[in-house]
């Protein structure tokens, strides 16, 4: 009889077991499942999410897919440009209105965003979704059809800038044969991005702005307004998403530029508490098989897709 330690398949098994032991008990040959940050809009409180993204990576979590609103599109656009974390931060905490918007009130609009292609293009080059190294999806609002549109090829700026057009601050952005505005309208958490990209596990982010303080401006009158609505409105995304972060962003006004690196750490805080959820996530869908994993995400992408969304 042949001695059993020298048979290949107890070889494989040990290597395994010693695999795994380096890996804290994880099966290194186990597919990964693919992994979706959404993100979520909040002028000067997005800064957080440069936070949240730079804990994932120091926990070793994939961010296979980015999908963004408003200012998350803007970070996430950024960051799967390859722009540093730290560079985005020195940016951000420079950053003022000015930068990105330019005060000409019309009958739709008190100021256009066209700066903000400028603004972009102090962080990247890139200028079209193919030029990413990480693939993004930017939510938009068409304001006619009262649907999400989704964009990921293509040229970013006309849709970074349509994301990033808050109704009645911002003048609404014609392309493609539509009139967009803000996605965070339609989809406040873009987390069905995320699926439609191919995720399968969707991380996703929230920023909370509370209404601590008497308001100050029209544009502080006009974004609580919205954020009373938003909370009495469909909240599907809860149910959508795997794991939700929402960092402490409610001492911040929408303009606390200047308050980056607090914001960056209240990311950090939230994504740090959140790391056992988002591990045993990860972990659970690993042993699904492949069929359900695929049905978990894709099937609601696509019932979401058809009811309420268009994919550019």
């Amino acid at each position: 009889m042949a001695d059993p330690t020298s048979q290949p398949g107890w070889l494989s098994v040990a290597a395994n077991k010693l695999r795994a032991f380096a890996y804290g008990g994880e099966d290194p040959n186990a597919t990964k499942p693919r992994v979706g940050l959404a993100l979520s809009g909040g002028f000067a409180r997005g800064i957080a999410h440069i936070g949240v993204i730079r804990t994932l990576l120091a926990a070793h979590i994939p961010i296979d897919f980015i999908s963004g609103t408003s200012v998350g599109a803007l970070i996430g656009a950024v960051y799967c440009a390859g722009t540093p974390l730290e560079e985005m931060e020195r940016i951000g905490l420079q950053t003022t209105f000015a930068d990105f918007g330019r005060w000409t009130p019309s009958w739709i609009g008190l100021a256009t965003n066209q700066r903000l292609e400028k603004y972009l293009a102090r962080f990247t080059s890139a200028t079209t979704f193919e030029q990413l190294k990480t693939p993004l999806t930017i939510a938009t609002t068409d304001l006619n059809a009262g649907i999400t549109v989704y964009f990921d090829h293509g040229p970013i700026a006309p849709p970074l800038r349509a994301s990033c057009s808050y109704p009645g601050l911002f003048v609404p952005i014609q392309f493609d044969h539509r009139t967009l505005v803000d996605g965070f309208l339609t989809s406040p958490v873009p987390v069905e991005g995320c699926f439609l990209q191919g995720a399968e596990i969707v991380i996703a982010v929230h920023l909370d702005p509370g209404n601590l303080e008497q308001p100050r401006t029209f544009t502080d009158v006009l974004s609580r307004s919205f954020n009373i609505i938003q909370q009495h409105a469909d909240v599907t995304w809860r149910q959508q998403a795997d794991v939700i972060i929402e960092p402490d962003v409610q001492p911040f006004v929408w303009d606390d530029f200047s308050k980056t690196p607090q914001l960056v750490a209240a990311g950090e805080a939230a994504t740090l508490e959140a790391i056992p959820q988002i591990r045993a996530a990860l972990a659970g869908h690993a042993h699904k098989p492949a069929n359900q994993a695929l049905n978990d995400g894709l099937i609601t992408a696509s019932d979401q897709s058809d009811n309420k969304s268009h994919r550019k």
